[in-house]
């Protein structure tokens, strides 16, 4: 049957109400089937990645205490030296 006879049989409201009940029936499933799975692993991928991020935070926070600490040595080190030397030629 062809669209211009289902409106002369049945109406075209009905028609159209059908039409667009088929409409939303085939946007229900292609979110359920395909945009759902995808926000679901986006949802995993985004969670691995601020695991990944926490981690390297972590990380960024402990090379950055090593580095303060040696700096301090070094410091400390470069004063003692200074003061011997004043202490020599005092």
């Amino acid at each position: 049957m062809e669209i211009v006879d289902l409106i002369q049989k049945f109406g075209f409201p009905t028609v159209m109400v059908i039409g667009l009940g088929y409409f939303v029936f085939y946007v229900w499933q292609t979110i359920n089937n395909t945009i759902d799975p995808s926000i679901s692993e986006m949802k995993k991928t985004i969670i691995r990645l601020t695991d990944q991020l926490r981690l390297l935070d972590q990380d960024m926070i402990r090379l950055k205490e090593k580095v303060d600490t040696v700096t301090k040595i070094r410091q400390q080190k470069k004063d003692d030296i200074q003061r011997k030397d004043k202490d020599r030629r005092s």
